[in-house]
């Protein structure tokens, strides 16, 4: 498989959809800007960083109004383990037929300790609320993440 190529700014966002507590939630009903992001596993040490980063800058993200939805290949039950086990206060998105990593182009080759398979690749999209990608972020840093996202979007809608 080739190396994944994101969706640019610009772009409009391909549609999704997600169960949030016990109701279906689509992109095209989420009212406000939302904050896509895909990482390759549950419970491992970078996906940990990244996602307890939102959660410690929660409140910032919304009195910003921004949605956060996280994506990755594990099922529901790997999620809610995750999502408990850190207090994760935004949902979790089961990829687990990648269609959502294919659309968003961040599915592809990987390399990791010599080898080469495919995989997630950790990216994120900001998305404004008439579905049009605002920024791309193909090299997330999950220590940064949270922060960059904010100061962006700060930026962007200024």
């Amino acid at each position: 498989m080739p190396k994944p190529i994101p969706l640019e700014a610009g772009s409009k966002a391909p549609s999704f959809s997600f169960m949030e507590a016990g109701e279906k939630v689509s992109s095209a009903t989420l009212d406000g800007p939302c904050l896509l992001y895909f990482y390759p596993k549950d419970d491992t040490p970078g996906c940990t960083k990244q996602a307890c980063g939102i959660r410690d800058a929660w409140k910032k993200f919304q009195n910003a109004g921004i949605r956060v939805v996280g994506v990755s290949k594990d099922n529901d039950a790997s999620h809610r383990k995750f999502a408990e086990k850190y207090s994760l206060p935004f949902p979790l998105i089961a990829d687990t037929e990648l269609e959502l990593a294919k659309a968003f182009g961040v599915y592809g080759e990987k390399k990791f300790m010599g080898k080469t398979f495919d995989g997630i690749h950790r990216m994120s999209f900001l998305i404004a609320e008439d579905g049009k990608i605002l920024k791309t972020y193909p090299k997330v840093k999950p220590n940064e993440h949270a922060e960059t996202v904010l100061e962006d979007y700060t930026q962007l809608t200024a």
